[in-house]
């Protein structure tokens, strides 16, 4: 355990964490504009309308389920189930190693608060839509894996750019594919759970102004390593230091 520890504020003393913003201007991401709602709430409201809608479902939805099933031919692949999380772990660790926009700490909070979302929004349409999986199994409205890997592939496009965007994008549109494939969601599913995915990464930027006041990052917040003296050894622990 001791070792565990020293690992750790070795750590914290090669990567000082800080709270602070790079500049003093917010950043585009944070910018509320209408436009950018065109793509995610597209993506939700064609989604919603194929499933409402019975001719759409037996036109769309089920016409496709049926011939990606006839290419799967039984053959299923469970790596969707991990990879729905690799750009979201990627937006985390490429914070910790000091890339992006904004500060280590205002990721963090960033992430967090687009997961939170996320989960919230998916679960909750979930049960109000209530709509039955293609293999019969519990709720599929809207896709959560969707959901979760175009929220990650979007959340790293608004920090790090349009290229390390690409390949997220790239992450989850395979993810999406598989859901399919692996007989587990609609198309009509897939779109409404990317559109929600991205929606709610936007909004956790949108958010990080009034974050920013709350949790007072504007102040700088440092992590630093400590070791104190006792009786029965030395203590190795961190210490947070704020400059209001």
């Amino acid at each position: 355990m001791k070792r565990f520890f020293a690992l750790v504020v070795a750590l914290l003393a090669v990567l000082p964490l800080n709270a602070q913003r790079r500049d003093s201007v917010y950043t585009a991401s944070e910018q509320f504009k209408p436009v950018k709602l065109i793509a995610p709430v597209s993506l939700m409201g064609v989604g919603a309308i194929c499933t409402m809608t019975p001719w759409l479902r037996n036109n769309v939805d089920v016409p496709i389920q049926n011939g990606v099933q006839s290419w799967a031919a039984g053959r299923y692949w469970s790596g969707d189930d991990w990879i729905q999380y690799a750009p979201l772990a990627g937006y985390v660790v490429a914070g910790l190693a000091g890339a992006g926009k904004h500060g280590r700490w205002e990721q963090m909070l960033t992430g967090a608060t687009a997961f939170g979302l996320m989960m919230i929004g998916t679960h909750t349409i979930k049960l109000i839509s209530n709509r039955q999986r293609p293999n019969e199994r519990g709720r599929a409205f809207p896709s959560g894996h969707s959901a979760t890997v175009f929220m990650g592939a979007e959340l790293v496009r608004l920090e790090y750019g349009p290229w390390w965007g690409l390949a997220a994008y790239s992450v989850a549109v395979a993810t999406g594919f598989f859901r399919v494939w692996n007989n587990w969601h609609w198309t009509s599913d897939v779109l409404a759970g990317a559109g929600l995915g991205i929606l709610c990464a936007n909004a956790a930027y949108w958010l990080l102004p009034l974050e920013r006041k709350l949790f007072r990052l504007d102040s700088k917040l440092s992590v630093l390593p400590a070791v104190v003296p006792a009786p029965t050894g030395t203590s190795v622990g961190v210490s947070l230091a704020i400059n209001l």
